[in-house]
């Protein structure tokens, strides 16, 4: 493993160095990301050229264009107001380990550990929904430019299989240029974005009204007989639709977790992580208003299941039809790049602290400050995660992506609640960065933890009526299998924890000398 020298009168420790060793942790990762870049990997982890695109037909099947013009600013807002009580722990404690570092230190070993865990399956199930969603449009695209390409479901898998294996030898073989990477990758979100709005309003004969766009309401689930006025409207069918939002809004937290190879990272990595959120949700919000201003053909969308790319084919031309669909393409591209990254830096940190089975392997860093082991194991990980989506729904809709993506989402959120409810009981024992919330971090905390408490209890109930147990056209193809992952998962790290972990982990270990510099721990709640 490759190790940083005690701080001498010839080599001085920096302000950032000195910080992590703090905290108690040599400076391994190589420290030379700006604060663009690290908003970069968190902007293009969003990637409103990913998400808003692959899980549109979520929202438009429940609730329609209203929980999309309606929904997306609403659930924005509560994901913003989550943001800043990260924003307000990174500048805390910027270290790789991010919200399990966090949890650790403001609460008990356990804490750390349910944390640690539901940050993993969060964010290798993010970074598999993304590259599947890639494949996905990567399939459409080759289908409509070459007609010996068919675009099936086992191609659409193999082209997921490349995309992912590319992702991880970019990570481990361009270190040299992964952080002008993140930074390209903004542009292209942006330029792109900007391209895709602009081609929607000036290349179709017709647009939508603007009653239409926000009032319009459809329940295309299967639930409730299609009922869009009643009470399961209201309070089941339109938070389904809201899937849209609250996946395409996540892993935000990889600015905590490359904040040890971030450059003042106590407030560059604080503004990046909130920042990602504020221009991600502006951008996101005109880039789907276009979309549904496009849909004049509502039964082809509606045929296609919601999937937007029917809007695109259905409103433009073959030329720039092809282009919309390569420019989303190539953004969530950079997007699972930026995901593989993320995921890399939390297994390494969290086998760093010997949580992860095989942590020896995982934790080891390359000559070139790289945790190749890391990316590699996680990959594969990610890669066995999305394999039931190799069966085809009896549904019409793309139950196992939207499964993967609910397992992403709850694995996250959860993780998140964890350190902020511990931050909102330690109160004023806390000890603020210099990026703070002040007093407000009460009223901001407490809606955080009833946010995501309420989207995690809609997000593992069933997306459509075969996925219901009991239910005469009941298939397991159908099955949102989110609850079975994440509380597989769950069950077992629970009992390896009572078993046998409770009695040898004890969260963060230190990785560095007392002589390399002084630990200064928070009181524990």
């Amino acid at each position: 493993m490759a190790t940083t020298a005690p701080a001498t009168a010839e080599h001085p420790m920096d302000d950032d160095a000195h910080r992590l060793a703090e905290l108690g942790y040599k400076q391994e990762l190589r420290r030379k990301w700006s604060g663009f870049s690290n908003f970069a990997i968190s902007f293009s982890i969003i990637s409103i050229l990913a998400g808003c695109f692959t899980t549109f037909g979520q929202a438009w099947n429940n609730g329609g264009p209203v929980a999309i013009s309606w929904g997306w600013p609403l659930i924005s807002l509560f994901i913003l107001i989550i943001g800043f009580s990260m924003s307000e722990l990174v500048s805390a404690f910027p270290t790789a380990g991010g919200i399990y570092w966090w949890a650790s230190r403001m609460g008990k070993p356990v804490h750390g550990w349910f944390t640690g865990w539901l940050n993993l399956i969060g964010l290798i199930a993010v970074t598999a929904s993304v590259d599947y969603g890639c494949a996905t449009f990567l399939n459409l695209t080759l289908s409509a430019l070459f007609e010996g390409w068919a675009g099936t479901l086992n191609q659409a898998f193999l082209l997921f299989v490349i995309i992912l294996t590319l992702h991880g030898i970019i990570n481990i073989f361009g270190h040299q240029i992964i952080d002008l990477l993140q930074n390209v990758s903004v542009w292209w979100h942006v330029a792109g974005a900007a391209a895709v709005v602009l081609i929607l309003i000036f290349v179709p004969d017709n647009h939508q009204s603007m009653e239409f766009v926000f009032t319009e309401k459809f329940n295309n689930s299967g639930f409730a007989g299609g009922d869009n006025n009643g009470l399961a409207f209201w309070f089941y069918i339109l938070p389904l639709g809201f899937l849209l939002t609250q996946y395409t809004i996540t892993g935000f937290d990889a600015c905590a977790h490359v904040s040890e190879e971030t450059k003042g990272a106590s407030l560059a990595a604080a503004r990046g992580l909130w920042r990602s959120i504020f221009y991600s949700a502006i951008g996101g919000w005109i880039l789907l208003l276009s979309f549904l201003f496009a849909a004049t053909n509502v039964d082809a969308v509606n045929e296609a299941g919601g999937f937007s790319g029917a809007i695109f084919e259905s409103a433009l031309t073959p030329f720039f039809f092809k282009a919309v669909i390569i420019i989303s393409t190539i953004g969530q591209f950079f997007c699972g790049m930026s995901c593989v990254t993320s995921m890399s830096r939390m297994t390494y940190a969290f086998s760093r602290d010997r949580a992860v089975p095989g942590w020896t392997l995982w934790s080891k860093v390359d000559r070139n400050g790289t945790p190749v082991n890391a990316i590699i194991g996680a990959t594969v990980a990610g890669l066995i995660l999305t394999l039931p989506a190799l069966y085809k729904s009896s549904a019409g809709i793309p139950v196992a992506f939207y499964a993967v993506v609910s397992v992403a989402v709850i694995g996250l959120y959860l993780a998140f609640l964890i350190p902020i409810a511990l931050r909102l009981r330690m109160g004023d024992r806390f000890v603020p960065g210099p990026w703070t919330l002040g007093s407000k971090y009460k009223v901001l905390g407490w809606i955080s933890v009833i946010e995501i408490a309420v989207i995690c209890v809609y997000f593992i109930m069933p997306i459509v009526p075969a996925g219901v147990p009991g239910n005469d056209e009941f298939s397991w193809s159908a099955v949102n299998y989110a609850p079975i992952a994440v509380g597989g998962v769950l069950l077992l790290v629970a009992v390896w924890w009572y078993a046998s972990a409770r009695k040898w982990f004890t969260g963060p270990r230190r990785t560095i000398d007392e002589a390399d510099g002084p630990e200064v721990e928070q009181p524990v709640a």
